[in-house]
């Protein structure tokens, strides 16, 4: 199914930021046949949109209907883009492209459903997990959004199709129409207060997930962490359905008893016969997508196979090799303290690489995970500051710089026998040294490959 050429005739939209959603949008509705006008700061991003035709000019708000930034431009805190600023003077909508991708799909006249994933963390893993169940299950289905492909360039989907979209707190504060059949908050942690001035400000935007919903849709929540238990409480009276999840907690509606993932009717799946769901907060993950699977009507045995065939994404408590009973693990999407406090929890004793652009408190948030940490290797502008936290309490690490001498000397270490894993899992972003986690996962992969290519 194709979107019609006329879908947006006479409409006019600006687009603000022409990195991979800014591109996509300009594509896409200039494919539906509305007026577009792209802008971005940077000359060759601009020239790159022009070198397609498109017209790339600062929005004029009074000819466009909608100005749709993308999501890394700030358009309220910590200071609103000028073009933001003016759209908001103006009166202008300003959106995401998961907006206009709902728009586009109930224009178009398909009942698709719509599958909201939010939370600090663990939202990439559900996304592809439900994505993978719904597909294994032999659904239509198109993932993106906040994960991979932009949102507005999914394809139109029949009736029975799913829409599974990762949310960002970025996109859910641009949302106007967008309702969710069956959402997810997974949990709550300090992060991107800069984008929304306080905890309050970042749980506010996170809860337009649940925007509009009605009582034959489903919410679900996340109990381990006392932000997202206090949203349930809120939620609890409805509209939607209210389902409660957690990688621990029996009293949650799904959840882990012991290796088994289990609810009201009983055994879901045995989590040890899956291959890329270790770990506590993968029991979370599995349980929401569990739910969300059950209310869009896939049946418990597709469920469970789905899980057991989902192959994990990269960059994400991923087993690279091991050599010589050494084990490298790329974890390099875990860029914040909550985020690596899963990966330390899914293994006994490590050697641990950290360190980059670190997040509000540093690893401090990880103190009770440290014995687990036989060596730290650190790298990356703040090093200094988890070399502070882990000096105060007596776990040996070394400043090394570099990822190269990271791992080389995690590897040197590991094989004197210091402990059987080496994680990456830097509780930092990594714009420091990489373009992003991505490029810095990949270089790791590359020096762990590369040492189980010497050793043959």
């Amino acid at each position: 199914m194709t979107y019609p050429s006329d879908l947006f005739a006479g409409e006019a939209f600006g687009v603000l930021g022409l990195g991979k959603a800014g591109l996509a949008a300009l594509r896409a509705l200039t494919a539906m046949g509305a007026t577009v006008t792209g802008w971005d700061d940077r000359e060759p991003a601009r020239a790159a949109a022009a070198a397609e035709g498109f017209p790339i000019a600062e929005p004029d708000m009074a000819r466009i209907s909608a100005l749709v930034i993308s999501p890394g431009i700030p358009h309220l805190l910590p200071k609103p883009h000028p073009v933001a600023a003016r759209a908001r003077a103006a009166g202008v909508p300003i959106l995401t492209d998961a907006e206009l991708l709902y728009r586009a799909v109930r224009k178009a006249g398909s009942k698709a459903r719509f599958a909201g994933i939010t939370g600090t963390n663990g939202k990439s893993t559900t996304t592809a997990l439900l994505a993978h169940i719904l597909e294994t299950a032999g659904r239509p289905v198109a993932a993106g959004a906040n994960l991979g492909t932009a949102a507005i360039s999914l394809p139109l989907l029949p009736d029975d199709g799913v829409y599974v979209l990762e949310m960002s707190s970025y996109m859910l504060e641009r949302i106007a129409t967008l309702r969710f059949d069956v959402a997810v908050m997974l949990n709550l942690s300090l992060d991107h207060l800069d984008r929304h001035g306080d905890m309050a400000g970042y749980a506010r935007a996170k809860r337009h997930i649940f925007d509009r919903q009605t009582a034959a849709d489903l919410a679900v929540f996340g109990i381990d962490d006392d932000y997202a238990r206090a949203m349930a409480a809120e939620f609890g009276a409805g509209p939607a359905r209210v389902v409660t999840i957690s990688g621990h907690d029996p009293r949650a509606d799904v959840h882990p008893l012991g290796t088994k993932l289990v609810d009201a009717a009983g055994e879901i799946i045995d989590l040890a016969t899956t291959k890329a769901l270790p770990g506590a907060h993968n029991a979370q993950n599995a349980a929401a997508a569990a739910a969300l699977a059950a209310h869009l009507g896939v049946p418990r045995a597709a469920i469970a196979e789905g899980m057991r065939s989902y192959p994990g994404l990269p960059h994400r408590i991923e087993t690279i090799c091991t050599v010589a009973g050494v084990t490298f693990v790329n974890d390099s999407k875990g860029t914040n303290a909550d985020s690596t406090e899963r990966a330390l929890g899914c293994y006994e004793r490590v050697i641990w690489i950290a360190g980059g652009m670190a997040k509000a408190g540093g690893a401090e948030p990880l103190v009770p995970w440290f014995d687990r940490i036989a060596l730290a290797l650190l790298i990356g502008r703040d090093a200094p500051i988890f070399a502070r936290t882990l000096a105060a309490h007596g776990v040996p690490y070394r400043e090394v710089g570099t990822l190269e001498n990271a791992v080389a000397e995690g590897w040197q270490a590991a094989r004197a026998g210091t402990a059987p894993v080496v994680l990456l899992s830097p509780a930092s972003a990594s714009w420091d040294q990489f373009t992003g986690f991505e490029q810095r996962g990949d270089r790791f992969r590359e020096l762990a490959l590369a040492i189980a290519a010497e050793e043959g």
